[in-house]
């Protein structure tokens, strides 16, 4: 029996890079982590995606394939049923052999070829079986991702657009200034330059909408993408969260994991099929022959039965060591399966690992930006009341707003990062519902 090693063995007893914070927010479903964003427009993409995206459904194909195998896996070891007919002209053509008859043989699989056989098609169905759930997470993260980015771009399209209209207001003011004799060209050559910026800003986030908008169709199964991104929307805020279990609990949700131990049972089947090839092929075998021999074109003569029933063995003498070999190099392919497997869970650990730091460096920069942007508004309102008092005038006006506009940039440019740590994060946890055909566990 192959024994695979425990996580335990190569996973810490608890995450590192999680914040006292997190331990007092409630934790989102693993199966259901997107809808921590609160947004019923993603909630509904993802339910798109699981039903309609061609790789997924290309997996479920590949399942169906391995399960018809699967449930037919002792087949080649059940009592097996054949007819066969054969007809040979006599030399000097003056008559000819007919022979019909029924056969049967039955291998007993002994020797470890029945369960070596077995495990082969258990570790496909395996595979298989990983490879949808992988294809699963992937297209749920990618669909959560592209819906943060489509989001994100076209706020900071909206708050670009905001800057453009205040250098266009800028330089329609120093205009004025250069006609009143209060400002130089140069001011004014300033002036339009940082227009001229502000509005080639704006290419980035429209080009954005554009290929998020086009990554979704495709995520979705769709020619066109979906009508109802079209418009402007409110970018996904996310709470706290916190992560409760243990890693070797979460890690064994990692498709790739699952993958590995599907692997590691394969190789261990193929090895076994490899050590059963040096021991005799057992079974049993019958036959019900008919022969008759053919005269002209209608009339038979000397035709006779027989029927033959006993044992089948092959046994293997002398192969220059050639079926040794085959078995050793099963051996050294297991061992090697085994090390992929705890290969597997390392990097899944400092995957998850890595983006539990990402999303936490994420958190104290929203928090620094944060506070900068309540000094930058603090500074807009004092702005404006003395704008009101006529103590500023709009040069004050569009260099406050711009600072102010500039800060929520960075702040939507953090919120945006710190929501795709959090979808790298449930993606490296392995995070995504199971199809509904199958349990929970």
């Amino acid at each position: 029996m192959v024994q695979l090693p425990r996580l335990a063995d190569d996973t810490p007893p608890a995450w590192q890079n999680t914040s006292a914070s997190e331990a007092k927010a409630p934790a989102p479903d693993l199966r259901g982590w997107w809808k921590a964003f609160n947004d019923p427009e993603l909630d509904r993409l993802v339910d798109q995606a699981l039903s309609g995206n061609l790789t997924i459904a290309q997996a479920a194909l590949r399942i169906d394939a391995a399960r018809t195998l699967a449930d037919h896996r002792y087949a080649g070891f059940l009592p097996q049923f054949g007819v066969h007919t054969l007809n040979e002209p006599a030399p000097d053509s003056s008559a000819s052999y007919f022979q019909m008859g029924f056969d049967t043989k039955w291998e007993l699989g002994l020797f470890g070829r029945s369960t070596g056989h077995s495990r082969v098609v258990a570790g496909d169905l395996g595979i298989a079986e990983s490879d949808r759930q992988a294809a699963r997470v992937s297209v749920v993260a990618e669909v959560a991702r592209s819906y943060v980015e489509l989001r994100g771009a076209q706020r900071r399209q909206g708050l670009l657009e905001q800057l453009a209209a205040d250098a266009r207001d800028k330089v329609g003011l120093t205009e004025t200034r250069v006609r009143l004799r209060l400002a130089s060209a140069n001011d004014l050559a300033r002036a339009r330059v940082e227009q001229a910026s502000a509005e080639a800003a704006l290419y980035e986030p429209r080009l954005a909408v554009v290929q998020s908008r086009q990554k979704l169709g495709v995520l979705l199964g769709k020619i066109e993408p979906d009508a109802a991104l079209v418009g402007a929307g409110t970018q996904p805020e996310l709470g706290d969260l916190r992560i409760a279990s243990a890693p070797a609990d979460l890690l064994r949700t990692r498709p790739e994991i699952r993958r590995a131990e599907s692997e590691v049972l394969k190789a261990a089947g193929e090895l076994g099929l490899a050590r059963a090839e040096l021991y005799p092929r057992l079974g049993l075998g019958g036959s019900l022959t008919y022969s008759a021999r053919v005269i002209g074109r209608t009339r038979l003569s000397d035709a006779d039965g027989i029927v033959t029933f006993g044992p089948a063995i092959d046994i293997p003498l002398f192969d220059w060591g050639a079926r040794k070999a085959a078995a050793d190099a099963r051996d050294a392919e297991l061992s090697a399966s085994v090390l992929t497997y705890r290969q597997a869970v390392l990097e899944g650990i400092a995957e998850a690992e890595t983006a539990m730091a990402a999303l936490e460096r994420q958190r104290e920069r929203i928090a620094a930006l944060g506070r900068g942007l309540a000094g930058v508004e603090h500074a807009a309102a004092t702005t404006g009341t003395l704008r009101r008092l006529g103590l500023a005038d709009g040069f004050d006006r569009v260099t406050s707003t711009a600072a102010l506009v500039q800060a929520r940039l960075e702040i939507a440019q953090a919120e945006q990062e710190r929501n795709i740590a959090f979808i790298a994060l449930y993606k490296a946890l392995g995070g995504a519902p199971l199809p509904h055909a199958e349990p929970a566990d």
